[in-house]
């Protein structure tokens, strides 16, 4: 198995040298051929210089140097594209996840599967983390439909080609693991030991919710389609009110002049309103999503004369 380990890298000039190290015992004599690529992302530190002085130290390392600091997924997709080899592991660098523990991510992903996350054998954050996390999750599987999102980790393994499902993908708003759910749904679990990290990690509460806000505003029409779900529900409560209306004004309860005309038109061009925005934002939606690059099809692999090696 050739493999090709992503690892972004932000603020990590102490975890770098270890990390790489570690990685490089763990691949040597087991995996053939096998790269590791750094992709600095924009780090204000020497992050670059250590980076390039592990590539001229270790032949299987490569660095890649960012312009500037894109973010942690938009800095994967860099490294994926970048990648040369038929599965690739990505994983932090603060040295959370145990490079030691990469064989038993890549054997856990069997024939039958094109993707599996490492699942920590222990909550791996504190309360508050652990529960944005949770609800970002739960996000992902009701908002997205992404079925596996309860499983999702930086510590992943995949068979590299699954990037072809997202290779038009552009956009300053990456989010990995929606993109790999569009190339694929068979994706398992690896219970892995996790580290505490070095550190506090680059990621921050405050990331995550705006990676979250990115996720729905970026790969979802819902909060568009919410526009008719509204409009709805104000022209079932404008039928209710019309006839509560009526009947007063049957009843003879209505004394101000005009009252049930204008309560009945306030009512039905609110409701009509509403429901043309959302119309609206139905074809803005599908713009939206031909938009993001979401692939026809992914051909999983190919056989024949004419295949390529």
């Amino acid at each position: 198995m050739s493999v090709s380990v992503v690892i972004p890298c932000y603020r990590s000039t102490r975890t770098l040298p270890d990390l790489v190290s570690r990685v490089v015992a763990v691949m040597d004599g087991r995996y053939a051929p096998y790269e590791v690529v750094l992709v600095v992302d924009g780090s204000p530190d020497d992050t670059w210089e250590v980076a390039a002085g592990l590539a001229a130290r270790f032949p299987h390392v490569r660095a890649l140097r960012l312009s500037r600091n894109y973010g942690q997924h938009n800095a994967l997709l860099a490294g994926l594209r970048d990648a040369r080899f038929e599965v690739t592991v990505t994983m932090d660098d603060d040295l959370q996840h145990p490079p030691e523990q990469i064989p038993a991510l890549l054997a856990g992903l069997r024939d039958d599967l094109d993707l599996v996350y490492g699942v920590p054998y222990a909550e791996e954050h504190g309360p508050l983390r652990s529960l944005a996390s949770r609800s970002v999750k739960a996000a992902m599987s009701g908002v997205l439909g992404i079925r596996t999102a309860g499983m999702i980790s930086a510590f992943r393994a995949f068979r590299t080609h699954l990037r072809d499902g997202f290779d038009g993908f552009s956009g300053p708003h990456a989010s990995i693991d929606v993109a790999l759910s569009w190339a694929t749904t068979r994706v398992g679990p690896v219970r892995v030991r996790m580290d505490h990290r070095d550190g506090p990690s680059n990621y921050n509460l405050r990331m995550l919710v705006r990676h979250t806000a990115n996720m729905l505003f970026g790969f979802s029409a819902l909060p568009l389609r919410a526009a008719s779900y509204l409009g709805f529900a104000v022209g079932l409560i404008g039928v209710v009110l019309g006839a509560l209306v009526l009947w007063s004004f049957a009843a003879g309860d209505t004394t101000v002049a005009g009252f049930t005309s204008i309560c009945l038109m306030i009512a039905m061009f609110s409701s009509a309103q509403l429901m043309a925005i959302g119309l609206l934002g139905e074809y803005v939606g599908r713009l939206h999503t031909n938009g993001m690059g979401r692939p026809t099809y992914v051909i999983r692999e190919r056989t024949g004369a004419s295949v390529k090696v």
